[in-house]
């Protein structure tokens, strides 16, 4: 080993220096990417601690998408300008990367917070509670559409909320008009929404206004729903309350949290007069 080699990382200490494995260090030296600074006659291999700095743009600009050929091709030719020009021109995508990881963060905590108020309700109480105005993004409209048209329904707006992001852990709910309960029709549902924490341009939006809503339950698989409504109606006649509108149905419980239908628990309000 020569006498300067003490100023240097082994391959193994630049590893570690890294997190990564040698493996990979000699990789980027076999395609010219990341090569030693040192390479003595005995195999011995050697970085400088300024070589760690480039170790970090290769992988920023790996977490960016750009290929190790295009990334080794700038560091070959690169200049002051060069690096500039390539840098500034990654901000708006570490920017884009940014605001998905903030979006994921508010799925991840809206879930979180619902689940933990759904292991708090008793799911066979019936109370009247105030609710505050909420914007919600509907669907088109499913009242008495096929099977088909449902499906396509679905489909599109989930591409929908996928789109602009709007999606934001809240449920993708369901809303049911006051013929189609006092009908029971309980699966003839008029459109389906997800809360949003305001309006936006170019999408479809009711609010659902503020006011005293019957809060309900339902655990089980949403075909099985009828009994819990039945419930709900036998709620209604003993404290002579009047229904009026929309039900609004979303799960609380489900296949993120619970394992099987039997298991989900849906959450069931509906505005009184």
């Amino acid at each position: 080993m020569s006498e300067q080699s003490h100023k240097y990382f082994t391959t193994g200490e630049f590893a570690k220096l890294c997190h990564i494995s040698k493996q990979t260090l000699f990789y980027y030296d076999e395609i010219g990417l990341l090569s030693p600074y040192i390479k003595e006659n005995n195999g011995y291999r050697y970085y400088t601690y300024s070589q760690y700095e480039v170790y970090i743009v290769i992988e920023l600009l790996k977490d960016l998408g750009m290929p190790l050929k295009e990334i080794r091709n700038f560091l070959n030719n690169k200049t002051p300008i060069e690096a500039i020009q390539l840098l500034t021109s990654q901000l708006d995508e570490i920017d884009n990367k940014i605001s998905k990881l903030q979006h994921i963060r508010t799925i991840a905590e809206t879930t979180i917070k619902i689940i933990k108020e759904a292991l708090e309700v008793d799911w066979k109480s019936i109370t009247v509670e105030d609710l505050p105005e909420r914007t919600l993004l509907i669907s088109q409209h499913l009242r008495h559409a096929t099977n088909r048209q449902y499906l396509n329904a679905v489909t599109d707006f989930i591409d929908l909320c996928n789109k602009h992001e709007l999606y934001t852990g809240h449920p993708i709910g369901a809303i049911l008009a006051e013929e189609e309960i006092l009908a029971e029709n309980f699966g003839n549902y008029s459109y389906l929404y997800t809360e949003m924490p305001s309006s936006i341009e170019k999408v479809s939006t009711i609010v659902r206004p503020a006011g005293q809503y019957i809060i309900a339950y339902h655990k089980g698989n949403d075909k099985e729903i009828a009994p819990s409504y039945h419930r709900i109606f036998e709620f209604v006649k003993e404290h002579q309350l009047v229904i009026k509108n929309f039900a609004y149905e979303e799960y609380i419980l489900d296949e993120v949290a619970v394992n099987g239908a039997e298991n989900y628990v849906t959450k069931i309000m509906i505005p009184i007069k």
